[in-house]
């Protein structure tokens, strides 16, 4: 099919400034064990591609899940009459934007090189770490669950790019819930967002702890039922990576976008309190704070070798020693801005045009174990997994929850909390950044469900992080 699609877009591409074939080619299929009951299958399957025209200045579009010859012919004609349409009147001109030739193929760990598990195998492993959740009778709902997908992206431009891309994504997740009286607490495998997805094969399951995970999170929700509200007060707050994982993306990656920045998303998703001066100098975080996007890190996932405009994915520090240095904005956004970004304009399927999106957006390690520091806490607490948030449509001033807890005192880990929750503004908090965990306390996580645009996008984002902690930071708990 790929060889035909390329003989096609060969004899229809037409005579513009510059012309590209987008084709994505998705199945994926979920299945969970609810309270030790199999649930339907859900399966997915999508096939379509979408032509970008460039003419003259304008810049048109258009998709189909036609791959006829006609239909895409007539695709062609709609992205024509756009750029037509847009000519002269955009805000910049897009013709005099050298897009990319890449050549070459990319494929996830997995892909190849060995057979994926049966459904059987699957099934009986999921029943058996539900069957496990079920330890009490305070546990009144419980899941396991495992989304697989499987992804096939050409990308071809009438001036010679040809690049091939195979991804495969493993998604586990485990979530127990148990009530006593007017109190229920929820403890999950990795978050609400699923955390502990990767690309790659059934090793992911490994990675995120998976056997065994139905008692040892069962454990954690009766324990929270227990456990005394997190304190209020002004205090250290050491974020372990599953809520770092949230904190990264809400508070850096939104307000580091580029067409956020330049207002295309303010409608909708809202705006940034980064502006494009602030660019090279503005001390966004303490010298301890190190952010790259690299979308080389195999497994993680978001992980790539182009975007989707053909621009070759590297590894690049957006925020160095506290300074913010880069914005996550494609080729187009760079342009438009004057300022240069990374390889990140991304689509979330063949319907919907590239877009700035932040991609593997990770903290670097630094030198403190978890023991070190823990030790330099006088009084704080620890908290784990994301449950709540909410952050401003600038993305500067937000609240956040967690599942889990516990307290530090007098440099000691004590007792395990609930209902604990932070609030901060996003340039300060990161100041306040003041211990950074080693490759020890670091985890690579991420979520598939990252939203943005319009028509809405919902995207894989990947987020690694080791634990940090933060000075003087305002938390509270669930009686606050």
């Amino acid at each position: 099919m790929l060889d035909t699609i390329r003989a096609r877009f060969k004899r229809l591409a037409p005579a513009v400034d510059f012309c590209s074939l987008r084709l994505v080619d998705e199945t994926s299929e979920q299945i969970m064990v609810r309270q030790n009951v199999l649930q339907p299958f859900a399966t997915r399957s999508d096939l379509g591609v979408m032509l970008t025209v460039i003419h003259r200045g304008g810049y048109g579009y258009a998709a189909t899940s036609d791959l006829s010859e006609s239909g895409l012919k007539q695709a062609l004609q709609r992205a024509v009459a756009w750029a037509a349409a847009s000519a002269g009147r955009s805000v910049v001109d897009y013709s005099s934007i050298a897009l990319p030739r890449p050549a070459g193929s990319y494929a996830s760990p997995s892909v190849g090189d060995r057979p994926d598990w049966s459904r059987k195998e699957l099934i009986d492993l999921l029943m058996r770490e539900s069957n496990a959740c079920k330890i009490d009778g305070r546990i009144v709902d419980w899941y396991a669950a495992l989304g697989t997908t499987s992804t096939t992206q050409l990308y071809l431009s009438a001036d010679g790019a040809d690049v091939l891309q195979q991804f495969h994504y493993v998604i586990p997740n485990l979530a127990v819930t148990a009530n006593q009286g007017a109190d229920t607490q929820t403890r999950s495998l990795g978050g609400q967002y699923n955390g502990y997805c990767r690309q790659g094969g059934m090793e992911v399951l490994a990675a995120a702890g998976f056997d065994g995970s139905g008692q040892r999170v069962a454990e954690q929700a009766l324990e929270l039922l227990a456990a005394p509200n997190c304190p209020t007060g002004i205090m250290d707050l050491l974020l372990m990576p599953e809520q770092m994982m949230l904190q990264i993306h809400e508070s850096i990656g939104h307000p580091v976008e580029l067409d956020r920045i330049l207002g295309d998303e303010r409608n909708f998703a809202g705006t940034s309190f980064v502006t494009l001066d602030m660019f090279g100098h503005f001390q966004y975080g303490s010298e301890l704070l190190n952010v790259t996007y690299d979308p080389t890190r195999a497994e993680q996932f978001a992980s790539y070798q182009w975007d989707d405009d053909g621009s070759p994915a590297e590894r690049s520090y957006i925020i160095r020693n506290g300074i913010l240095e880069r914005p996550l904005g494609g080729a187009i956004s760079q342009a438009r801005a004057g300022i240069r970004g990374v390889a990140n304009s991304r689509a979330c399927s063949w319907n919907r045009p590239p877009i700035d999106r932040m991609a593997n957006l990770n903290i670097e390690p630094g030198n403190s174990s978890l023991d070190d520091l823990v030790k330099s806490v006088e009084r704080g607490v620890l908290m784990d997994t994301n449950v709540s948030w909410s952050i401003d449509d600038s993305r500067n001033k937000f609240q956040f929850g967690c599942e889990s807890a516990r307290l530090i005192e007098d440099g000691e880990l004590k007792g395990v909390l609930k209902n604990p929750n932070y609030r901060g503004i996003s340039d300060s908090f990161w100041r306040s950044l003041k211990g950074v965990g080693d490759q020890s306390t670091f985890s690579v996580m991420g979520t598939p469900f990252c939203g943005k645009g319009e028509p809405s996008q919902v995207i894989r984002v990947g987020h690694a992080s080791p634990a940090c902690l933060f000075g003087n930071i305002e938390v509270f708990g669930g009686q606050a």
